[in-house]
């Protein structure tokens, strides 16, 4: 059966912001199916950083095989296009045994690209170029480079949070070696697997609440550590890596900018907005997504996942 087929599935994504329970939600589907966990998620793909990616556990990963946790180093970088390739040999080995891939992870860039087959544009790196542009925008700031993205690529600005200087760069990029908008270049194809999709969430103040408690947790269990050991290894901070939530603010706390409440504060601040933006890719009110609140009924979300694999589910 050819590669590109909806038939091939069957594959079931979890998805929803930080702290609404994915993970416990896969790891109680783990109890009465017979699942391999893919991951989705953009922070857990570097080796090293365990806490304040929220990875899972040794024991966690013992109970279910997981997929797609320490990729690359912290120094390294994983494409779009590269995630979704290793997503589909993953994926396609965890069908051939017979197993169910569960796609779990709040990354929409991941879940989305692997669910609807984008057709992302194979243009390869260009480090002298994103220097180039990582000192405009230290000069000007992440807006202008975002205005010369609408200046040639509007949809592709559109869809762009300003601050998002990575995405920025990487749209310039492709433009730059192309010539072709990257909006343009990312046409979705014909899924690959027929799928379901669940979505974990709840109120905006219980999400806020859980990841406090999260924030909290990490640092209990090592973070300012952990952060530390990475600066000692020669990891800049100013790595893409190091500049995600957690590791940006215990950084500058490292090097003496603020104190460490300082640091939860800023932490669980950021947080809070993160899981606003991840609301923008999955809504709830987006069709293609089984929503459940928090507190799960777990019999309920594996009623959905059976009548799916018996063919009478939605997808």
């Amino acid at each position: 059966m050819p590669l590109s087929s909806p038939s091939r599935g069957p594959l079931v994504a979890i998805v929803g912001p930080t702290a609404a329970g994915k993970t416990a939600l896969a790891l109680d589907l783990s109890h009465h199916l017979d699942l391999e966990v893919v991951s989705a998620d953009s922070r857990q793909i570097y080796r090293y950083m365990d806490i304040g990616t929220a990875k899972p556990s040794a024991s966690e990963m013992r109970l279910v095989p997981h997929h797609l946790v320490d990729v690359v180093g912290p120094d390294e970088t994983l494409t779009l296009a590269q995630y979704q390739e290793l997503a589909y040999r993953v994926i396609d080995d965890v069908l051939a045994r017979g197993r169910l891939p569960l796609l779990v992870g709040g990354t929409g860039l991941y879940v989305w690209s692997v669910l609807e087959n984008w057709q992302i544009p194979r243009v390869s790196p260009q480090p002298d170029l994103r220097r180039r542009l990582e000192e405009e925008a230290a000069r000007h700031g992440p807006e202008y480079l975002h205005r010369r993205l609408a200046d040639v690529d509007p949809t592709a600005a559109a869809g762009i949070h300003p601050n998002n200087l990575r995405r920025i760069i990487r749209a310039l990029e492709v433009f730059q070696q192309t010539g072709v908008p990257i909006s343009r270049l990312q046409d979705r194809g014909e899924p690959r697997y027929r799928y379901q999709v669940l979505g974990v969430t709840a109120p905006r103040r219980e999400l806020y609440r859980r990841a406090d408690q999260r924030v909290d947790a990490m640092i209990e269990r090592g973070l300012v550590e952990e952060t530390r050991r990475l600066l000692e290894a020669g990891y800049s901070p100013q790595l893409p890596a190091m500049s995600g939530l957690g590791y940006r603010q215990v950084a500058e706390y490292l090097a003496g900018q603020y104190d460490l409440s300082e640091a939860i504060r800023r932490i669980k601040t950021c947080t809070h907005r993160f899981i606003r933006q991840q609301h923008t890719w999955f809504r709830l009110d987006d069709p293609r997504i089984c929503w459940f609140e928090q507190p799960l009924d777990p019999q309920e979300v594996l009623s959905v996942v059976r009548l799916f694999l018996e063919d009478r589910g939605q997808y």
